[in-house]
């Protein structure tokens, strides 16, 4: 927030601390107020369920990217392009398959189901969405798409809607 006036310098306030203000600046900030403890606790469960799926999100979004640029899906180039080791890709391709996300052929790799194809295209989407917006406030395009990868599993469908309102007013 700008705070001055005429003749003044300006001062940009962080967390109620002068930023120029080299006395206040040394003195640690007051902590905040906690908030509620249900109200912390749901804002914790939030983040345990969006790490939880964000890995699934990952697998099926690549699964689906690789069948459409080369047509299969295998266990060792997941693991490449995921930059894991093939024994944990197939331990969670088996995943993706328990919960209903994937099928997979012997030697045929593997296959999204409608569910997992959905999800998929859920994941594009806000990750789509994320990179825009970053883009759009002057984040260079290699940066967007890093930052993307972990924003777009935590963000809320309320931030979404406001990224997605932000770019439609800039036309």
């Amino acid at each position: 927030m700008f705070v001055g006036g005429v003749g003044r310098r300006p001062k940009c306030r962080a967390a109620g601390v002068a930023m120029n203000d080299t006395r206040r600046s040394k003195r640690a900030a007051a902590p905040e107020r906690l908030p509620a403890e249900g109200t912390q606790a749901s804002r914790f469960g939030k983040t345990r369920t969006a790490q939880s799926t964000a890995l699934l999100e990952d697998y099926v979004e690549l699964i689906a990217d690789l069948m459409a640029s080369a047509g299969e899906a295998r266990p060792t180039d997941i693991a490449r392009r995921l930059g894991v080791s093939h024994a944990t890709a197939v331990k969670t391709i088996a995943r993706l398959k328990r919960a209903g996300l994937a099928t997979a052929r012997p030697y045929r790799g593997v296959f999204l189901t409608e569910k997992g194809q959905a999800l998929a295209d859920r994941a594009r989407t806000r990750h789509r969405l994320v990179v825009d917006t970053l883009c759009a406030l002057g984040v260079p395009s290699e940066s967007a798409e890093a930052d993307a990868e972990g924003i777009e599993h935590y963000v809320s469908e309320i931030t979404l809607k406001a990224f997605a309102h932000f770019l439609r007013a800039r036309g």
